[in-house]
């Protein structure tokens, strides 16, 4: 399973991408507990979510500060 792309996060309205975060978030802590209590889980499930998150917390924290990633692109 390929990591998701960032062009994705960036098609993604206000909400959408609070929500997301806020569900990769809760995703993540699941797997912690799993991990925890001896549970079957998928390690690579880990790395998958962290780096959703962070393309999702780069997003909401580019879009806060007002940068335009279509001018970054063109250069």
């Amino acid at each position: 399973m390929p990591l998701p792309k960032v062009a994705e996060v960036r098609q993604l309205s206000e909400q959408e991408l609070s929500d997301e975060i806020v569900a990769i978030k809760r995703q993540l802590f699941e797997l912690r507990m799993r991990r925890a209590t001896s549970q079957p889980f998928k390690p690579h499930e880990f790395k998958h979510k962290k780096h959703r998150l962070a393309q999702l917390l780069t997003v909401e924290h580019e879009r806060k500060l007002g940068i335009n990633q279509t001018a970054k692109q063109e250069e």
